[in-house]
């Protein structure tokens, strides 16, 4: 189940002294019909919703620009739809090169990749 999730969708969730946020590049299905899910992760914490949403507007930097996370890595970050953006070119490049590499799936939750608690 994708929750409504689709590419395009900035995410944003919380940590312990704020908010961070997402993006979704694509998802799609593992062999064993799992979903895949392909995130970037911004550099960017926000003291609330309202900021994030700003920096949405103003730009963000990004931290990983593509990362496939397996469906349980997924969902062990609580997240919630902010709003959706067609996305760039620039923007799925990371996406575009992981499909032509070794295709390296991580089971982590993007708080651990991205060194967060």
């Amino acid at each position: 189940m994708t929750n409504g999730f689709q590419a395009g969708d900035f995410l944003i969730f919380q940590i312990e002294s704020g908010y961070g946020l997402l993006r979704i590049l694509d998802i799609e299905k593992d062999e064993k019909g799992e979903n895949i899910w392909h995130v970037a992760a911004y550099n960017d914490l926000f003291p609330d919703i309202e900021f994030a949403e700003m920096g949405i507007s103003n730009g963000l930097t990004v931290d990983v620009p593509h990362v496939a996370l397996t469906n349980r890595a997924f969902e062990s970050t609580q997240v919630s739809k902010i709003e959706n953006q067609p996305l760039t070119t620039d923007e799925l490049q990371g996406y575009e090169n992981w499909k032509a590499s070794e295709r390296e799936i991580s089971d982590r939750s993007i708080r651990l990749i991205l060194g967060l608690r």
